[in-house]
């Protein structure tokens, strides 16, 4: 047994234990369970995780919520964090799991990892939705986002209280400069696990595969995955800008992270705690997105002095890549329901 394998299978017991039921299905515990002791009794216990170093606006934020909580109810809340699980042997993805079994209290992740069970929100993985972040936020912040949260809420044992911003993306490599379509043209790419992104980098000629981040880590390290898309300053972030010279500011997906907490947690909660808990939420995702801005500035200067180059589209090379996904829209439009679609004005 791995030791990723070993921790899971940890979590899951332990979770179950708290349950009140060791041989539960992980999928009907979720279903079954009710509130951990932690959630009722004094101190009431909060676990906040993400997958990031504590230096980073996620984890920021994350304790800008607990500092909140903790000047508010004293003693009466214990908060602590797992800034970075996968310092801990985890996955990226495993913190759906956490959150969902009530390991952890609360975590975020890119709405793309929750596609396959609430595939509605794959409508907000299509590509070149948005011309800017105002535009972006305010559908994120207005009815695209309520209808995001409709939907995850029906299909996991979350209650989501806002979205950070991940922001646009951008293509880096080690090969070569992209300034067209055909530049990409058989590169293998890391994508997040969305139907959706990996039908796009196959319409921009690329070769996709979708990996969890600790397996693009390892693959972009040893030199066997020739691109990847994220933020510059996730590039930074996990250390990609030292193995890619090649950035193209493609800003081809702009994209969202939930902030989910673990309902019966939260439910089980006085509505003092809960109402904080929402404003604190609110209050975080002001200073997430405002910091991300200056975290990308501050990319672009660190890829700079690694020696990397950051090439900036003119708006005729913009639109080849535009034109080249246009085919996905016809396919949305046969996937995805009026309203659906209508969100995002497709």
């Amino acid at each position: 047994m791995s030791r990723r394998d070993f921790l899971k299978a940890a979590a899951v017991l332990g979770a179950a234990a708290a349950a009140g039921g060791l041989g539960t299905p992980r999928s009907a515990l979720a279903q079954q369970q009710k509130a951990p002791t932690g959630a009722t009794k004094r101190p009431i216990r909060i676990l906040m995780g993400g997958y990031g170093p504590a230096t980073t606006g996620f984890s920021l934020a994350m304790k800008r919520v607990g500092d909140r909580l903790k000047a508010k109810f004293g003693d009466e809340v214990d908060v602590k964090y797992v800034y970075n699980i996968l310092d801990l042997g985890y996955r990226g993805d495993d913190i759906l799991w956490l959150v969902e079994d009530g390991v952890l209290t609360l975590g975020y992740q890119s709405s793309s990892y929750f596609t396959e069970r609430a595939p509605d929100v794959g409508i907000a993985d299509l590509p070149f939705l948005f011309e800017d972040v105002q535009k972006a936020r305010a559908a994120m912040d207005g009815r695209l986002g309520e209808v995001l949260t409709q939907r995850l809420e029906a299909s996991f044992n979350y209650r989501i209280l806002g979205y950070y911003e991940n922001g646009f993306r951008h293509v880096s490599n080690k090969l070569r400069p992209i300034r067209t379509p055909a530049d990409i043209k058989g590169m293998s790419i890391r994508v997040l696990p969305s139907k959706i992104q990996e039908r796009t980098f196959q319409l921009l000629g690329a070769a996709p595969r979708i990996m969890d981040l600790s397996e693009a880590i390892a693959e972009v390290k040893a030199g066997t995955l020739d691109a990847q898309e994220n933020p510059f300053f996730n590039t930074v972030t996990y250390g990609v800008h030292t193995f890619h010279k090649f950035h193209t500011a493609t800003n081809h997906f702009y994209l969202s992270r939930p902030i989910f907490l673990h309902r019966p947690s939260f439910d089980a909660w006085p509505k003092a705690l809960q109402d904080e808990m929402r404003a604190a939420v609110k209050e975080s995702i002001v200073f997430q997105r405002d910091l991300h801005v200056k975290e990308e500035e501050d990319a672009q200067v660190a890829i700079r002095k690694e020696g990397g180059t950051i090439i900036e589209l003119s708006p005729q090379e913009h639109a080849q890549f535009v034109r080249a996904v246009n085919p996905i829209f016809g396919e949305a439009r046969n996937q995805y329901s009026r309203e659906v679609l209508g969100l995002v004005g497709v």
